[in-house]
């Protein structure tokens, strides 16, 4: 980029400096090499790309060395002042095509002053698995960080969870930003009022310019603002894409609502609201069903650790932009993944709320119902010779029929794509994340890995959701 990283106008406070592990090998296992070309970053050979993220040397006019992070968070509702990047770092930030800044950040690059027992390392699995997740979450038009980058690193790892020795990875993730809910609470559990202010300006001006007020109050009142209503419109195309996170604590919230940090998630088999992500997860706190709540929930968390800088009151008020930005994106996103047009707010909620009902009691497969009625009257004969055409013929459906009958298609020509032409969709349930990496695990066969992004890209490109601005109108 020709611009100094942003970053480093306020690095001297929120991180630390620090190097990459020294790993004994590089196997490039993944490169996006579409988004590598919209940062100006897709030019390098396969040996170079291995080279430069594993080893991470310094990019021309960029950061000068990683940085990792500093940030405190909420974990399963108990807060822990004892968090930071302890094995990942902020490498570079660059400009995209579309003028945006992103930033490329790590995850299994090696210990740093945060990492507290952890070995800093990430495993393969687990950088196959996020790549699946965001390859899939941006098919489905869902705004998530990009997997940038994936290595395969040749240590062995001892984990608690997962059969041991496992094999070691280095991912890179490409977000807007790494800048967490849980960095704005670390400032202001610390008292550091002067710090607090300096990173209000820092994102206000890199990432939400329209809430800079010449009063540092009311800037604060503006961002919270902006800010709910980036989480309200990623948690509605959350509930439409059938997403359960797994673990929605602050410090896994960032300033420009992206889905961030991939762990335990799942996607929904069939409906459920009691659908429970993480397998430590016991109360179901993160549970499906109760996302937006916890959104919310999270989004107060904020408007605490803003409190030093502005009215609480005022605050709590700019936090009630979140649950209409949570309505029009899950009614928004609910239509877009069924190829129809969306109607008034007030008709089309109640509507759903009889589509996702049937959906809940009958048990029909999540993904295979949008994908059968995705254009609704223009996929009649489509779903009629469905896998799970049972499911339309039961007297309940009625209602939901004619709701989609009633939606005019939008861009019914999409039906056209060879995507359509198949009796399935493509999905990314637990179990075949398991087959996909058993084959890989045991034999170090990547072709059903590969078969699957392949499939992904064909999905991204039948639907053609790129992104809210995509939505039918």
């Amino acid at each position: 980029m020709t611009d100094t990283p942003p970053f480093l106008e306020i690095a001297d406070s929120f991180a630390d400096p620090v190097g990459p592990a020294d790993f004994p090998k590089a196997i490039v296992r993944f490169r996006n090499q579409r988004w590598a070309g919209e940062v100006g970053l897709g030019s390098l050979s396969d040996a170079e790309w291995a080279k430069t993220y594993s080893e991470f040397p310094a990019l021309a006019g960029n950061l000068p060395q990683p940085l990792a992070m500093r940030y405190h968070g909420h974990q399963f509702g108990v807060y822990n002042p004892e968090l930071g990047d302890g094995r990942g770092f902020l490498y570079a930030q660059v400009r995209g095509t579309d003028g945006k800044l992103y930033d490329l950040g790590t995850k299994g690059s090696g210990q740093t002053p945060w990492s507290r027992s952890g070995d800093g390392r990430l495993t393969l699995k687990g950088g196959v698995r996020e790549v699946l997740a965001a390859t899939y979450l941006e098919a489905l038009g869902v705004k998530t960080s990009k997997l940038f980058s994936l290595v395969e690193t040749g240590e062995a790892l001892q984990r608690n969870d997962e059969p041991s020795p496992t094999r070691s990875a280095v991912m890179v993730r490409l977000s807007e930003t790494h800048i967490r809910i849980g960095t704005f609470q670390r400032v202001m559990v610390l008292g550091k009022t002067d710090e607090l202010v300096r990173l209000v300006k820092h994102v206000v001006h890199n990432y939400h310019p329209q809430a800079d007020h010449e009063d540092m109050s009311k800037t604060c009142v503006a961002l919270a603002e902006a800010v709910a209503q980036d989480v309200g419109r990623m948690i509605g195309q959350w509930m439409a894409a059938g997403f359960v996170h797994g673990v929605m604590n602050t410090d896994n919230f960032n300033l420009t609502g992206e889905t961030f940090d991939f762990g335990p998630y799942r996607f929904l088999p069939q409906s459920d609201p009691n659908f429970v992500a993480a397998y430590f997860d016991h109360q179901g706190l993160y549970r499906f069903g109760r996302q937006p709540a916890q959104g919310l929930w999270v989004l107060q968390q904020f408007a605490a650790a803003l409190s030093p800088l502005a009215n609480t009151d005022d605050l709590g008020e700019a936090l009630k932009t979140y649950e209409l930005a949570y309505q029009e994106s899950f009614r928004d996103h609910s239509f877009a993944l069924l190829g129809v047009m969306r109607g008034e707010l007030g008709e089309d909620l109640p509507q759903l709320g009889t589509f996702y009902g049937w959906m809940t009691n009958s048990g029909a497969p999540w993904h295979q119902v949008f994908f059968d009625w995705f254009g609704g009257p223009a996929s009649e004969a489509r779903a009629a010779s469905s896998p799970a055409a049972d499911f339309y013929k039961r007297e309940d459906f009625a209602p939901v029929r004619d709701i989609l009958m009633a939606r005019e298609p939008d861009r019914p020509d999409r039906l056209d794509k060879e995507y359509f032409a198949q009796s399935r969709p493509c999905t990314l349930l637990y179990d075949e994340i398991e087959a996909l990496w058993a084959r890989i695990a045991e034999d170090d066969d990547w072709s059903a890995f590969e078969a699957k992004l392949s499939d992904l890209e064909n999905l991204r490109l039948a639907y053609g959701l790129d992104g809210p601005k995509d939505y039918p109108s």
